[in-house]
């Protein structure tokens, strides 16, 4: 399914500066990894323009800024989806489909939607996690897994706070 990249130790593939040791690309379990982190891309991108939207129509600089700082770590996310998939395949993803996102109803509609999306990112990026060898690339997940559970307690903040 994906075509393996020819690094020069065998057995080993190289991340920031260093070897680590090559999965075995046969598992099922890091072929599901892998797709999961394409659609993992696809996902952040579209959360992303999502946020984006959310603070063209936050009511205070505060909330703006609150958004603005999830929204830099969701960027951070995409490029560290995309550093996994290109380590393990050697390919880098490509263009993925038009990116589309419906704008809520309103504010509050908004921010429900984006902190549900913030916890079914969790039980997704769970899965990956468990999928892939240990080492580096379970450290990555965590740090992005903890960044969605720290994004899903500042929306709960907004929403507590709009809510009347």
């Amino acid at each position: 399914m994906y075509q393996q990249y020819n690094y020069p130790y065998a057995g080993y593939m190289p991340y920031q500066g260093t070897m680590v040791q090559k999965p075995d690309y046969t598992q099922p379990c890091l072929q599901t990894a892998l797709q999961l982190v394409i659609e993992s891309v696809q996902g952040e991108r579209e959360d992303e323009l999502f946020y984006q939207y959310l603070i063209s129509i936050a009511p205070t600089q505060d909330e703006k800024e609150i958004i603005a700082s999830i929204r830099d770590d969701e960027k951070k996310h995409n490029q560290m989806f995309r550093n996994i998939y290109r380590d393990f395949t050697g390919q880098e993803i490509g263009s993925l489909n038009e990116e589309q996102f419906e704008k809520p109803a309103n504010y509050i509609d908004g921010i429900k939607k984006a902190l549900f999306g913030e916890l079914k990112a969790v039980e997704k990026y769970r899965r990956i996690k468990q999928c892939l060898p240990e080492g580096i690339y379970q450290h990555m997940l965590f740090e992005i897994i903890t960044d969605e559970l720290k994004h899903a307690t500042k929306y709960n903040y907004l929403f507590t706070l709009n809510k009347k």
